[in-house]
Parts: C-alpha cells; structure tokens; sequence
C-alpha cells in the first residue's frame, strides 16, 4: 500500500540557515541508474491515538499527545545502559594481535555514538521480562554491525565521507583496505558473539532464531537492500520516484537494523510471537522516524552539530525526505510516524514500557 502522503514536488531551499550553506565541494560519482518496482510496507493507521500512563497499562486517552513519559529520566536511563553497553563492548573487541585491525576496530566501535540500537535491544528485553544480562551479546552484536555499516558508509566508494562522529573515519585514519577489513571483521564477529557469550538461560532455540533475524536485517532482504536501491537512486529525476521508493530504501538501510534490535531483545527475553511482532512493528516505526529526523537534521544543522557532514545529501544528490515532501511536511511525517510507534506499545506495563515511550520521542526530537 502506497504511502498516504502525497509529494509536493520538487524541494527548493528558500531560507538562509548558516547550517545549510555548502562549504565542501565533492562530484557526485558517476552510476548506472536502475528503476526498482518496489512494495513498501504501509505504516499508516485508520486512526490516530495518543497515550498517559496514569494506569498499570498504557492506554488510549485524550488527543493532546502530551508526553506520557514526563515522570521518568529517559536522559539518566540512556546514559546508564549506554555506559554497561560500552563496557562490554570494550570487553569484548582487546586489543590484541593483529594489533592494526583491533585498532581499526575499537576505533570505530569505541567512538561514542548514542548507542540508540543496543538500548532498544536492552529495553525490549526488559519490556517482555528479561533482565539487561540477557540482551547484552545481542546488544553490542546489534552495534557492532551498526559501526560496520558506518565505516562501510563512508567509504570513497560509498558515501565518501571524511567526519563520523565529531572524528575522521576510519579510512582517513587507518586506510581503505583497513577499514573495509575492519568492518568485515565486526561483522562476523558480531554473529560468533551472539552465539557464544549469550548466557545459557536463553534457550538455544532462541539463539539460532536471533541469529536468523540478524542475518536476514542485514542482508538482501534488509540492509543490503536499503543501500543498493539508495546508491541506485541518487540523480534520478524526482518524477521518476516517489515516497513508496524512498520509504522502501529506508524501512531497509535504516529501519531493519532497529527492528532487529527490539526483536532481539523480545526473543533473548522470553517473549512471545505477538509481543515480538509488535516490538517489530514499534521498531519500524522508529526506525523510518530516525531516517525521517535525520534528513531533516542534515539540512537544518552545521557540520559542528551534527558531528558529520552535513548537507552531503544535497551534494550526492540523493533522494531525501524534505527533497520529495518539503521541510514542513517532512516535519509532520516525523510526528505521525511517532504516534504510529507508540500505537504498538499499548497494553504494556506502563513501567517497563516508559523507556521505549521515550525513545522514540529521543528519536523524534533529537538534534544531531
């Protein structure tokens, strides 16, 4: 089912935000474009709700979308498993012999970063009754895929990008052939990872199923897919494409690594099949919602504040979320996919499901 919001055209930057001015001038690289048929998932709802957590359960209530999440400290949350997250990551990647890969590695995984995927991961887990212990292989699995999908990114052959993460990338520090080593290298040891440190309470059923679902995000049905439809798209004319070929590119390259984290964290946690299903459905929402803001952010905020590039999607030409819709309409886009989100949560334990309430109004709001 197509998308329910209608294109507008052609986008045209009108406004003279400091940010937005170009200061890099990189040739966008040259492709053979191929026109994809594709059939996105429709993420658009017969109506539209909104929450409190005045009860046990999380709940329809009024219409004015206030924030059902006033009274917990998403902020204090996220940096708490954020820091047990870069502790097992640091634990897991030494730095050992080949000492120049390991290097390369923990350079990109140790960066910083939000680590928005492994506290999903943590958070779905907890959501359906497991404890934080559970998901933490499958958490830092989950990022290190992300750091070698970003390292990947910005190669020359890629994004071609100098900055990640208020640093030079990896190519610039370690070389090509390092970094693309580098990034095969957490991928593989992401999956050996999964399989080996996740603790035996977990059944290895549940293992052998997180491995399929992490296997298949990533590749030709996933990740994989989202980048080769976005590298195959970049100067097409916009008559050509709409937002059924846009959505398609990013419910893979960047909604299918989230919604692997939260099924997961429900599979290493016990869940159920509906409590997994929904935690995908949550986590496809958030997922498109954080490509949505990021397209918005890349053309709205300096280098400086976003700690990347910003505007290389303009330069690179690529298909963008304000380029087909528009700044203000992008902006609605987001707000709906984030009442989309919260739509699968309904019913949870109002406690345990507070910090996923609240990651995606993060996601929703955030600045860089």
């Amino acid at each position: 089912m197509a998308s329910s919001v209608t294109p507008l055209g052609p986008w045209v930057l009108h406004h003279h935000h400091p940010s937005t001015i170009i200061t890099q001038s990189k040739t966008p690289r040259s492709r053979s474009h191929s026109l994809v048929t594709l059939k996105p998932i429709s993420l658009t709802p017969k109506r539209t709700v909104s929450y409190t957590v005045s009860s046990s359960l999380v709940t329809k209530e009024d219409s004015n979308l206030k924030s059902t999440t006033s009274s917990f400290d998403f902020m204090s949350y996220i940096l708490r498993k954020a820091e047990s997250v870069n502790r097992a990551l640091d634990s897991a990647v030494p730095l050992r012999e080949p000492l120049k890969i390991h290097e390369a590695m923990r350079y990109s995984l140790l960066a910083g970063g939000k680590r928005v995927r492994p506290v999903l991961c943590i958070a779905a887990c907890e959501l359906v009754g497991g404890e934080e212990s559970l998901a933490m292989p499958a958490a830092c699995a989950v990022e290190m895929i992300h750091t070698m999908s970003l390292i990947h990114d910005d190669l020359p052959c890629m994004d071609d990008d100098d900055l990640r993460r208020g640093k030079p990338t990896n190519h610039k520090v370690f070389g090509e052939d390092v970094a693309v080593l580098a990034g095969d290298a957490l991928l593989s040891f992401a999956f050996e990872h999964l399989a080996t440190a996740t603790c035996s309470e977990v059944s290895p059923a549940r293992v052998v199923r997180a491995v399929g679902e992490l296997a298949k995000a990533i590749g030709t049905e996933g990740l994989v897919a989202g980048q080769v439809v976005d590298i195959s798209s970049e100067g097409l004319d916009l008559n050509d494409v709409g937002l059924d070929h846009l959505e398609y590119i990013h419910l893979h390259k960047t909604a299918a690594l989230l919604e692997a984290s939260a099924v997961l964290g429900g599979i290493v946690g016990g869940g159920s099949d509906e409590e997994i299903e929904r935690l995908r459905k949550f986590a496809r929402c958030i997922g498109l919602l954080f490509q949505v803001v990021d397209d918005i952010l890349d053309v709205t905020k300096s280098s400086q504040e976003l700690g990347k590039t910003a505007g290389k999607d303009l330069i690179a030409d690529k298909l963008t979320y304000p380029k087909l819709m528009g700044l203000e309409k992008s902006r609605e886009f987001a707000e709906k996919l984030n009442r989309e989100a919260r739509d699968q949560l309904l019913g949870f334990d109002s406690d345990k499901v507070a910090p996923l309430l609240a990651l995606a109004n993060y996601i929703a709001n955030r600045q860089n």
